[in-house]
C-alpha cells in the first residue's frame, strides 16, 4: 500500500512548477489552517498538469470550525481542464471567482470560490474554497471577524502578499484561530476581541474591556507596569510585523501572533491571534527541571563509580598475590566502562548515547588498564550510532570484556600472537547499524582458540559476563569462532528500537 505522495513529489513529476514555486506553496500549506479555520471551509491546492490537459491536486486542508465539505481524500487528483470551470477562470483572469448556486452533487448544498495563487507576476496554482452549507444560519459577529479575516487573507493570497515573503515559517505550535481571535483596526485599537481572546486578556491582569484599545500599549502595560515599552512587543500586539511573542504577568502566560493585513496595498489592519499556554510552560518546566535532576544522578553515578574504581586500584596495589590483583583490576574496568556510560548520559538531553563516542573510550581504556605494555591498538569502524540507556551499559560491559579478553589471551606475554612474536598485531571492532538491528564483530590475530573451545562450557567469568549480558539483557546473539588467517572473530547480533542513524553503514 502506497502512502501519499508529498506536494514535492508531485510538483516534480506532473507539474512545471519551479522550486522557487514548490518553497512558496510549501510556506502557504504551512499556514493555510488559518485560513480554513477562519473560511469555515475546505481547502485543495490545484496546479496546472505538465501537458496542460487539466490539473493536479496537491494539498487538502479541512477546517476545524465547522462541518467538512470534502470528507474524501484528494491529493494527487487529476481532473481535466473545464471539468471545473472557476480553476480555468481563476488562472486566466488573476481574481477570486465565486459560484452563483450551490453544489448539491455530494448530497449536501456546497458553495465553492477559487483563489489564484500569485507569486511575484504569475499565478502559479489555484486553491478551490469549498464551504458546507448544511449548518447555515445567521452569522454571529465572531463568525463575520473570522468571515471578513478570511476575505483579507484570501486577496492577499491572490495579490502575492501572502504568505509573508522572507518570514520564517510558522511554528506549528503556534495559536490557532479556536485558542483567540483580535481584529485590530487600521491604527492598531482592537475592533473584535474573541471570547477566548479576552479571557486570556483578563489572566494577564486586564480588567477593563479590550474593545475600542490600542492593544500594544495596553499589553505593554500588562507585562511591565512603570517600566519602559518593549519596541518588539509593542510591533506584535500591534499587529504591524507577522510575528510571535509572548506576553508573562500576574502568573500567566499568553501567546500572541500578529497578521498584519495589507490589501490593494492598504493596511486594513490585522489578525492578533491569542493562546494562553500558562499549563505548557509550567509543563515545560518541570521537564527541564526533570532532565536537569536526571543528569545529575548521572553525573553522581559516574563520580561514585569512579571513586569505588580508585579504591579497588588502591587495594589491587597493597596486594601481593597476582590472582587476586588481577581479578581487582578486572574489577576497574568493569566499573569504569559503566562509569563512561554514566558520564556521556550526564551530558544528553535524553536517555540515549552517542555509543561511537563510548566504545572509543571505551577501547582505550581496555588498553591503557589492563595492557598498555602491549603496544595493540584498537581500531574502529563502521557506526554504532544513538543507543538507548538499556542498551549502552551492558553493550559496554560487553565491549571492555571482549576487548580485555583479546588483549590478555591474544597478545599477552608467551602467546603465539603476542607483538614480539607477532609484529602485525591487529584488533578491529567493525559496527553495522541496520533498521532494528546492531552487528559488533571484534577481530584479531592473536593467538586463536584454544583447541574444543566450547562457549557455553567455558569457566572464564569475562566470557560468562559476555554471554549473560548478550542474551539475557540486551536480547541477543552471540558467537565467538576461530578466523581461517589466525585469531578470533567474536560477533554479536541485537536487536535494537531505533532506526539507524543518517550517514552510518
Amino acid at each position: 500500500m502506497t502512502g501519499v505522495p508529498s506536494l514535492s513529489d508531485l510538483a516534480r513529476r506532473d507539474t512545471v512548477l519551479t522550486a522557487g514555486d514548490v518553497e512558496w506553496l510549501h510556506a502557504l500549506v504551512s499556514d493555510w489552517q488559518l485560513i480554513a479555520d477562519l473560511s469555515f471551509a475546505d481547502l485543495i491546492l490545484w496546479a496546472p498538469l505538465r501537458d496542460g490537459s487539466g490539473w493536479l491536486a496537491m494539498a487538502q486542508m479541512r477546517p476545524t470550525t465547522g462541518p467538512t465539505a470534502v470528507p474524501d481524500d484528494v491529493v494527487g487528483l487529476r481532473i481535466r481542464t473545464a471539468q471545473r470551470p472557476l480553476l480555468d477562470e481563476a488562472m486566466a483572469q488573476r481574481r477570486i471567482c465565486r459560484e452563483g448556486d450551490p453544489d448539491w452533487t455530494s448530497g449536501v448544498p456546497v458553495r465553492s470560490e477559487t483563489i489564484p495563487v500569485t507569486r511575484g507576476d504569475l499565478v502559479i496554482a489555484v486553491i478551490e474554497r469549498s464551504t458546507n452549507l448544511n449548518s447555515a444560519r445567521t452569522p454571529s459577529r465572531l463568525e463575520l471577524t473570522y468571515l471578513r479575516g478570511a476575505d483579507d487573507l484570501a486577496r492577499m493570497v491572490a495579490e502575492g502578499t501572502f504568505p509573508f515573503p522572507g518570514e520564517e515559517p510558522i511554528l506549528v505550535r503556534s495559536p490557532r484561530v479556536g485558542d483567540g481571535l483580535l481584529r485590530l483596526g487600521r491604527a492598531g485599537r482592537v475592533v473584535y476581541a474573541s471570547p477566548n481572546a479576552l479571557s486570556a486578556y483578563r489572566r494577564l491582569g486586564l480588567s477593563a474591556d479590550l474593545v475600542g484599545s490600542d492593544l500594544g500599549p495596553v499589553t505593554a502595560r500588562l507585562c511591565a507596569p512603570g517600566e519602559p515599552v518593549d519596541d518588539s512587543l509593542m510591533v506584535v500586539a500591534g499587529g504591524r510585523r507577522p510575528r510571535e511573542t509572548e506576553v508573562e504577568a500576574n502568573g500567566s502566560t499568553v501567546q500572541l501572533r500578529a497578521i498584519p493585513l495589507v490589501v490593494s496595498g492598504s493596511r486594513t489592519g490585522a489578525l492578533i491571534l491569542v493562546r494562553d499556554v500558562t499549563e505548557l510552560r509550567r509543563r515545560e518546566r518541570e521537564l527541564l527541571s526533570k532532565d536537569a535532576t536526571i543528569k545529575e544522578i548521572h553525573h553522581r553515578v559516574k563520580n561514585n563509580l569512579q571513586t569505588v574504581a580508585a579504591l579497588l586500584r588502591l587495594q589491587a596495589r597493597r596486594l601481593s598475590e597476582p590472582q587476586a590483583r588481577a581479578a581487582l583490576e578486572e574489577a576497574v574496568r568493569r566499573v569504569g566502562s559503566i562509569a563512561v556510560v554514566h558520564e556521556t548520559l550526564s551530558l544528553t538531553p535524553d536517555e540515549v548515547v552517542d555509543f561511537d563516542d563510548v566504545a572509543a573510550r571505551v577501547a582505550t581504556m581496555a588498553v591503557e588498564v589492563s595492557a598498555p605494555e602491549l603496544g595493540v591498538t584498537p581500531q574502529l569502524t563502521g557506526a554504532f550510532g544513538l543507543l538507548p540507556a538499556a542498551v549502552a551499559t551492558p553493550l559496554a560491559l560487553v565491549l571492555t570484556e571482549v576487548l580485555q579478553n583479546a588483549l590478555q589471551h591474544g597478545f599477552g606475554p608467551g602467546c603465539p600472537g603476542a607483538p614480539d612474536g607477532h609484529p602485525a598485531a591487529m584488533l578491529d571492532v567493525t559496527a553495522r547499524r541496520r533498521p532494528g538491528k546492531l552487528t559488533v564483530m571484534i577481530a584479531d590475530n592473536g593467538a586463536g582458540l584454544p583447541d574444543g573451545f566450547d562457549l557455553t562450557a567455558s569457566a572464564s567469568l569475562g566470557l560468562q559476563i559476555v554471554r549473560t549480558l548478550v542474551a539475557s539483557e540486551l536480547g541477543g546473539n552471540l558467537e565467538i569462532t576461530g578466523r581461517p588467517a589466525g585469531g578470533t572473530l567474536v560477533v554479536i547480533d541485537l536487536p535494537v528500537e531505533t532506526d539507524s542513524p543518517p550517514g552510518s553503514p
